[in-house]
């Protein structure tokens, strides 16, 4: 319950050789359970899904089926979705349980300090704050407590756990909250004391009988749908914790960037641009071939809009620094002018860069299945047609064509 993540190409491998897919689908729904990890790697470009895929199935065939395969193609669908709605993401796909007028936009302090009273909330937000990391499951009932129980919305709820997370994706992360919620999803995801002890049986501190969620299922129904008031906002209830700041520059004990690069450092060099979502080891540069200008580049655009935890500007920034060799402050318009005498710029893309990248230096992200043209509607959907023809992962690859395309 108290991961850490150096981050280094090499933790991301120990993680990566300590899965065990078995162990992985029979208790990765509780909290002890065998999760694999890797999501700030995955997220950070440190690990790419099918890197992920074939070293698993390298040391033990799977079906294409199997529950870690499938998990790691749900974040391919949420990134899926983001390519087709865009921004559209960051609203309500469709009205939930209730309007999005009858929910608070602001998240209380009492959810923000770890003091509801509920054990299972203030055991998730002040594990979320030690590590940067929580259990899929708590994420669930964090989300499902914020808007279900709390009546906020759930664009609040998800705005503020993308911050603090080391492995905040967008797309994952928002289209998630919108399932707990039900505006993309047909139902919302309730829970209750019951569920959490099924999941945290013998960890100390999150079993919650006695709380506002030791309830039944119809009650928390209810109060989803509107049909019944919800319960009274706790009263004060122990210090709790003092949220982490949040920036949207670097925090001052990191290294402040450095200027763009002069016209005639970059005039005819390939220069290639190392984001906070591509941190893996640099390709190998053919024999006879110069290296390529390597640029560790913060996007201005971004950052302006979305803050970070200090420790997750940390993460990032050691990485950059570790494979690149200054790192950049810019926004598109500047980089652009900066890089214009080129001979070529490229980066591999990710949907988190500003739009305005030019599409010519974008370089297709590996894949682990073939993405649908078509927008699918549901993970069911986009499964169907990305893993069509396959049957199972062994000896690093598919046993049909399509499922490492790059």
């Amino acid at each position: 319950m108290t991961p850490t993540f150096p981050p280094t190409r090499t933790a991301a491998l120990a993680r990566l050789a300590a899965v065990r897919p078995a162990a992985y689908a029979s208790s990765r729904n509780r909290l002890d359970g065998a999760v694999t990890g890797l999501s700030p790697y995955l997220t950070h470009g440190l690990l790419s899904l099918p890197e992920v895929a074939a070293s698993v199935a390298a040391r033990q065939a799977l079906p294409v089926d199997h529950k870690l395969v499938q998990e790691l193609a749900w974040r391919e669908f949420f990134h899926h979705v983001w390519q087709h709605h865009g921004d559209a993401i960051l609203e309500s796909l469709h009205e939930g349980p209730r309007p999005d007028a009858d929910y608070s936009a602001t998240l209380p302090d009492d959810i923000r300090q770890a003091r509801t009273g509920v054990p299972v909330i203030d055991a998730a937000v002040r594990t979320l704050y030690a590590t940067g990391w929580l259990h899929n499951h708590a994420r669930m009932w964090l989300a499902s407590y914020v808007v279900h129980v709390r009546g906020v919305h759930w664009r609040a709820g998800a705005d503020w756990l993308v911050a603090h997370l080391l492995d905040g994706d967008l797309a994952s992360n928002h289209l998630s909250w919108q399932w707990i919620a039900g505006t993309g999803s047909h139902k919302p995801y309730l829970f209750n004391a019951e569920n959490v002890a099924r999941y945290t049986a013998g960890l100390a501190g999150w079993a919650s009988p006695g709380s506002v969620v030791d309830t039944d299922y119809a009650t928390l129904e209810r109060w989803a749908r509107g049909t019944l008031a919800l319960p009274a906002a706790p009263g004060r209830v122990g210090p709790g914790v003092a949220e982490p700041a949040l920036w949207q520059r670097l925090p001052p004990d990191l290294a402040p960037p450095a200027a763009l690069p002069a016209k005639q450092a970059v005039a005819g060099r390939d220069v290639w641009l190392v984001h906070p979502w591509s941190l893996a080891d640099p390709a190998p540069v053919p024999r006879g071939e110069r290296d390529p200008l390597r640029l560790g580049v913060w996007p201005a655009e971004f950052h302006d809009r979305w803050p970070w935890s200090a420790a997750r500007w940390r993460f990032v920034a050691a990485r950059l620094s570790a494979i690149t060799s200054q790192l950049l402050w810019a926004d598109s318009a500047a980089l652009q002018q900066a890089l214009a005498g080129a001979a070529s710029v490229r980066c591999t893309d990710n949907p988190h860069l500003p739009a305005d990248w030019p599409a010519a230096w974008r370089q297709p992200a590996p894949r682990l299945l073939a993405a649908p043209d078509a927008l699918c509607s549901s993970f069911s959907q986009f499964w169907r047609q990305a893993s069509r023809g396959i049957t199972r992962l062994g000896g690093g690859a598919a046993e049909q064509d399509g499922l490492f395309d790059e």
